[in-house]
């Protein structure tokens, strides 16, 4: 009953398997087929027994043999259908609710900041897939043949039937048993093994400082104490795993034996034919062996239903988008009204109330000591995080009700940490959308990384990784700044864009700044240096989450500044 209420409560993932239940349907068809064909074996062996024998018919053995042979081959047909028809559900399960959830794990991983393990959906999605080709799903659809076994057991003789009902009852506890001792085990086994993966991706992406610091030996102690945690619990739910499946094996063949002996005492006592004393023995263990598989694949009965119900409990937590009217191209007004912002996983808000107006083609220049809030502001600007009070809209319309696919091309945005795509140059200055060598030029020439680029081996066509490969910080930045700009924005927002830069390289970005604004791009700069502000009309001063100043440039450096820096940095 409590696995029916998950799988309703998990609507939208008992939908995308409820789509393929025509496969289902088929595969219990063809199940049906084999386990009836599975008699055939055992009618052939106790005819050739009770008629062949006794009469010395050599066309009736030719003709029953000839009959086993064509069933057997169609049984074999059958189920290599049934096996290509569960490969087909899991494949159709998978098309179905991939896109689904990649972008559910994809803003599971923006609402956290990145903090999750972004390749778990997908892998329990595909890992999901594989269990359904599995025999222990074959194990399902035959099970429920037993009571078929059972009944022609009775038709042999009563006894026959009840000791199969007893073995049956012993087995189905043994498979209970399995699933009480080893389901909570395997569930908090993987909830550390994935903590322990999170644990190494992160050190990989730490190498350089690990190695600098002499911190391996006490990173890897650290990991190892939960990985060998890891590896007691999956060792201990082994361990009875193997205990009980042994145990049912062992009493499967020693009830198929006593079933034999009770055969042959009945035969002896002429109330049943010697055929009928082997057939029940053969009966018994087909009864059972689903029931056995059952047990012995108990693991990864296991292992499915917590995959599904991640699945099923992350697509509830982040619900699909609904689709929402376009609007037209904005033109980059931005209206910020006492926005209130909490970072995902926090108690209290980071930004309290801030509130500004930008008109198009305007640029705004943000400042504030570190932890004030201005990157989390940013992150609302964007979109990427609710807020919790207030407004922050573009061109009027709250900036949550646009299309992200349909509002992305006109959102220009350098993170502080720059993170560019394995790839060349070239797609990750044009989004890894289609390629058009006049914009890529014209977006790298705007950010004046153009030359610097021509320099390279492979000019634009250079391969780079995720961290950069051959670029300096300085040249990554420079090179998402291009991206950034690529398309002609109409709202550009950059973290921090200089702190990679030496002087010179803060010049060229001003530089470019003012060439993206002549264009009626409204830009906004997080900085904790001044230079960068030369390029700016407008600044917004934060402090603990709060707007403490706002005005025009001028008005708020002096306020800021002392008179000689001020008037230096209004000045450039």
């Amino acid at each position: 009953m409590k696995d029916i209420k998950n799988t309703i409560r998990y609507k939208e993932l008992f939908e995308g398997f409820k789509a393929v239940r025509q496969y289902f349907i088929l595969a219990g068809i063809y199940s049906a087929a084999i386990n009836i064909l599975m008699l055939v074996p055992i009618m052939y062996m106790m005819l050739v027994y009770d008629r062949v024998v006794s009469s010395g018919s050599v066309s009736t053995l030719t003709m029953l043999t000839l009959i086993m042979v064509f069933l057997m081959a169609a049984m074999g047909g059958f189920e290599w259908v049934r096996s290509m028809i569960l490969v087909s559900a899991g494949n159709k399960i998978e098309q179905n609710l991939r896109d689904r959830v990649f972008d559910a794990s994809f803003k599971q991983a923006l609402y956290t900041g990145g903090s999750a393990n972004g390749s778990q959906p997908s892998n329990d999605l595909s890992q999901l897939r594989q269990f359904l080709t599995g025999n222990g799903l074959f194990a399902f659809f035959d099970a429920p043949w037993f009571p078929i076994y059972v009944i022609v057991m009775f038709m042999f003789h009563p006894l026959f039937g009840i000791t199969a009902i007893i073995a049956g009852i012993v087995m189905v506890a043994l498979a209970y048993t399995t699933e009480k001792v080893t389901t909570t085990k395997l569930k908090n086994a993987n909830q550390e093994a994935n903590w322990v993966n999170n644990q190494i991706n992160g050190s990989m992406r730490n190498v350089e400082v690990i190695s600098a610091m002499g911190m391996l030996s006490d990173v890897r102690r650290r990991q190892q104490v939960r990985a060998d945690k890891v590896l007691q619990l999956q060792t201990n739910a082994s361990r009875l795993a193997g205990i009980l499946t042994t145990l049912s094996k062992s009493f499967r063949v020693i009830t198929q034996s006593l079933i034999l002996g009770l055969g042959a005492l009945l035969a002896l006592r002429q109330e049943i034919s010697p055929g009928m004393m082997i057939a029940g023995s053969l009966l018994l263990g087909r009864a059972l062996a689903p029931i056995d598989m059952l047990v012995g694949t108990w693991k990864g009965f296991s292992v499915a239903r917590a995959q599904y119900e991640r699945l099923g409990q992350l697509l509830e937590r982040i619900p699909a988008e609904e689709d929402t009217m376009s609007l037209p191209a904005p033109q980059g007004n931005v209206q910020v009204e006492q926005v209130y912002v909490t970072p995902p996983g926090a108690k209290a808000p980071v930004v309290k109330g801030v509130s500004f107006d930008l008109s198009a083609g305007e640029a705004l220049g943000i400042v504030g000591p570190s932890a004030s809030g201005k990157s989390t502001l940013a992150r609302a600007l964007l979109g990427l995080w609710p807020t919790g009070g207030g407004k922050v809209r573009l061109d009027g319309a709250d900036i949550f009700s646009w299309d992200r696919e349909e509002l992305g091309p006109h959102i220009g945005y350098l993170p502080q940490d720059i993170e560019l795509f394995d790839g060349t140059i070239s797609d990750n200055i044009c989004r890894f959308g289609e390629r058009d060598a006049e914009k890529i030029v014209t977006a790298a020439q705007l950010s004046g990384v153009h030359e610097l680029i021509l320099r390279l081996p492979q000019g634009y066509d250079t391969v780079i990784g995720g961290a950069g490969g051959i670029l300096s910080g300085g040249q990554r930045q420079r090179i998402g700044l291009a991206r950034a700009v690529y398309g002609a924005p109409r709202l550009l927002i950059l973290d921090e864009p200089n702190s990679n830069l030496d002087d010179q390289g803060e010049k060229e970005l001003v530089a470019a700044l003012q060439r993206v604004k002549a264009l009626g791009c409204t830009v906004i700069v997080i900085t904790h240096r001044t230079m960068v502000l030369m390029c700016v009309d407008k600044v917004l001063v934060m402090k603990d989450g709060q707007a403490v100043n706002f005005g025009t440039r001028d008005q708020v450096l002096a306020a800021l500044l002392p008179q000689p820096d001020a008037r230096k940095a209004a000045q450039g």
